[in-house]
């Protein structure tokens, strides 16, 4: 755990979409400079523990983090720089949305040191972007998925499928667009209507779930065709284009969560452990507290807590499953102490074998095309 990313959460957006359940705010006006300061201030905070080791990748999320400024952006990147070793290859990822104010920003985000974006287009059809309380429009879409291919080497368009009263053939017209604007990573997520949102509250249903099956099918074979490999349950990139941060989640490594709300995972592998004693870190929601605290007591958290053996165990497994390449045996060993086989419901894990869901060869154990239709269940059962 020598190694690990970190995670900037900008708590800010233009507006609230009816179906994000992320900690995202709207706010009139943003005091940017005690926003900096905070920020630097909890990296400070972090960096008296963990500066020994090497940031591989940085990740600022939101809210929408493109509509800070590009100087402040750059602040942040160089601070971590400055008090980490910071990898020569390190993957900073900046999440933005596809407006002219932001797109007009990409060369100024690249100069100071964003290496890739992530590109909130959801959808290429007028109707859906307005159901989904999209500010952009169609042709703004692919234009600014044009100048980010022209910006970065690697960018990625987020889509959204499953909506109510889309059909696989509607969906089939609008992934042909997609595959026309990026050929390196696309994240391709199911609508899921979130406790919370706006679509919650107004019982919005999505598309049903043999629409949507057929869906993920469609999406899976023709991606695969296109050498975009499901990396992961909703990821799909080219070899070598894979969101390094995001796999850093997925994989059960360690990264810093800084920012209202955000999330961390810290072992103590740095601090003669054997990295069998893992940390949650869970920031103060609301941004207003969250930046008091920060000023007034020095630090953001709301809470740190050491994990379970159960929890670290579970955690583990249902994030390892959603990758392609499934659990390592020896990692997870090396991150928990104990083999995979011997938490695992042999029983079911049998049925599931049998049943074609699931796969093991010496080194790692991970989920088939069709089993990932049924990765929450599978998941669940596998730890009984």
């Amino acid at each position: 755990m020598k190694h690990f990313g970190i995670y900037i959460h900008w708590p800010f957006c233009e507006s609230k979409c009816p179906y994000c359940d992320f900690n995202s705010h709207v706010e009139e006006s943003i005091d940017e400079g005690r926003w900096l300061a905070a920020y630097l201030s909890e990296l400070n905070r972090y960096a008296n523990t963990t500066s020994k080791r090497t940031v591989t990748s940085i990740f600022f999320g939101g809210g929408t983090p493109s509509l800070m400024g590009s100087e402040t952006l750059g602040e942040i990147i160089k601070a971590i720089s400055d008090r980490w070793n910071l990898w020569k290859n390190a993957e900073i990822t900046l999440e933005a949305n596809p407006s002219s104010a932001e797109k007009n920003k990409f060369i100024e985000f690249k100069q100071n040191g964003v290496t890739r974006l992530s590109l909130g287009v959801q959808s290429l059809d007028e109707d859906s972007l307005l159901f989904l309380g999209r500010k952009h429009s169609v042709s703004e879409a692919k234009e600014a998925a044009v100048v980010a291919s022209e910006v970065f080497d690697r960018f990625s368009l987020d889509v959204i499928y499953g909506l109510p009263g889309q059909s696989p053939t509607k969906w089939k017209r609008e992934l042909a667009e997609i595959l026309k604007l990026v050929t390196t990573h696309i994240s391709a997520y199911q609508l899921t209507i979130e406790p919370g949102t706006q679509f919650y509250r107004d019982k919005v249903n999505t598309g049903g779930e043999a629409v949507e099956k057929k869906m993920f099918d469609y999406t899976y074979d023709l991606l695969e065709k296109k050498n975009l490999n499901a990396y992961e349950i909703s990821n799909f990139a080219k070899p070598g284009h894979e969101c390094l941060h995001n796999c850093t989640y997925w994989t059960g490594d360690d990264y810093l969560g800084i920012g209202p709300g955000s999330h961390g995972r810290i072992t103590k592998s740095d601090f003669n452990y054997l990295g069998l004693e893992t940390y949650a870190t869970l920031g103060i929601k609301s941004p207003k507290k969250w930046l008091e605290n920060v000023e007034e007591k020095g630090s953001g958290d709301l809470r740190t807590s050491k994990l379970k053996p159960s929890e670290r165990i579970d955690e583990l497994i249902i994030c390892g499953l959603r990758m392609a390449k499934g659990l390592d045996t020896g990692k997870f060993f090396s991150q928990t102490g104990i083999s995979l086989y011997d938490v695992i419901n042999k029983e079911k894990l049998l049925t599931f074998k049998e049943r074609g869901w699931v796969k093991q060869n010496k080194d790692t154990l991970f989920l088939t095309h069709k089993g990932r239709n049924f990765l929450n269940y599978l998941a669940v059962d596998l730890l009984a």
